[in-house]
């Protein structure tokens, strides 16, 4: 089937970029994969053997996915193992995903990291994170000198071993300026290369987002470190805003977000990096040349490997993604298919291109299915 000769704006308005005086995502961002660490989390995920973790680090790589973080190694001795193999096959492969790993503040947390760098000779990234809100604060009798000289520790404990640090604050979205400006100080001041904001409980809402990133980027800007220091949005999805707040996050000053497979995660999930994915594919924000075609492939791969089926009417990877039984949409993707015009069939009721998935418009018959929908399909 050929492709339209018409040109797409012709047959179809865009409303979304119609008023878009400047780009809806700004160029030079990344993204930051975690499904191998925070997505198995979940206690109804299952932790993937050694051999599928291998393969969804190629298949991540393969999507052009820049960072990933492997596993928290504190955690005991597979962690750590893992995350030797891990690291190695990255380096052996000679992938350009860029391993990184979670530790708390704290020094027995960061040992195992430092040594997989050392039994690997790859500088992993140290992603130190600590509770920030006050309701956290509350509920561990943490104080501020407490928590500015276990945070210095560590990133202190990073810089010298020649890691690289990014320093994580828990539950951001719901701490105090006042507390988030100090913690953030300190950091930068002990050598954090990057800041990560974190949504912990999904409690943000898109103008909290560039609330809270315009202040840290003041407070980065006030330190004299202007252009220096990366900022990074890490949300959850507890309420359905997930991946709305990594979109925003990248037009808000953020330049490297998270996100997870099939949004897996503690409680209702991260953001789904999958779909971060699509929807920078299709505002035109990723480089050219990105195929996405193996990201059907990484989905089955990590629903099979970590136990989570894939709900039928998931965007683009679900089951019903591509398929209609209605009768006036089954007839209308017909007309187009008469019409040989593959763009039209694609696109006639669907706003994603089932093609760039590797995957096709699908008629059925159902309910609400006409006379049109029988004859097609026999």
């Amino acid at each position: 089937m050929k492709s339209t000769a018409q040109p797409a704006s012709d047959i179809i308005y865009d409303w979304n970029t119609r008023d878009a005086a400047v780009p809806l995502v700004p160029p030079g961002f990344s993204l930051f994969d975690e499904t191998l660490r925070d997505g198995i989390q979940s206690p109804s995920v299952h932790d993937p053997s050694i051999e599928d973790k291998l393969q969804i680090v190629h298949l991540l790589d393969q999507l052009g996915i820049e960072y990933l973080d492997l596993s928290l190694p504190g955690a005991g001795p597979r962690a750590l193992e893992d995350g030797v193999r891990l690291v190695k096959e990255i380096a052996d492969c000679k992938l350009r995903i860029r391993p990184a790993c979670a530790a708390r503040t704290h020094l027995n947390d960061i040992r195992p990291i430092a040594e997989i760098a050392q039994r690997t000779g790859v500088a992993v990234e140290v992603m130190t994170f600590i509770g920030s809100s006050p309701i956290r604060l509350y509920a561990e009798d943490w104080d501020e000198a407490r928590m500015l000289k276990l945070s210095a520790e560590a990133i202190d404990f990073s810089v010298q071993n020649g890691l690289p640090c990014t320093y994580v604050t828990e539950d951001t979205t719901r701490a105090r300026p006042e507390m988030l400006a100090s913690l953030f100080k300190n950091a930068l001041d002990h050598g954090s290369q990057r800041l990560c904001i974190c949504d912990t409980v999904g409690h943000a809402t898109p103008a909290g987002v560039s609330s809270l990133l315009g202040f840290t980027r003041s407070v980065i800007d006030g330190m004299g470190l202007s252009g220096k220091i990366g900022i990074d949005w890490h949300g959850h999805n507890d309420r359905g805003l997930g991946v709305i707040n990594a979109l925003w996050a990248l037009r808000c000053g953020a330049d490297r977000v998270h996100g997870t497979v099939l949004g897996i995660g503690e409680r209702v999930g991260n953001a789904a990096i999958d779909q971060i994915l699509v929807n920078l594919y299709l505002m035109g924000a990723l480089p050219e040349g990105r195929d996405l075609s193996k990201l059907v492939e990484l989905a089955q791969l990590v629903s099979r490997a970590c136990n989570v089926p894939i709900p039928y009417n998931y965007p683009v990877l679900g089951e019903d993604a591509f398929r209609t039984a209605t009768g006036v949409h089954a007839a209308a993707i017909i007309k187009a298919e008469r019409k040989g015009d593959a763009f039209l069939a694609d696109r006639i009721y669907s706003s994603v291109p089932a093609a760039l998935f590797g995957r096709q418009q699908e008629i059925e018959i159902g309910p609400m299915s006409g006379e049109s929908n029988v004859m097609y399909w026999l």
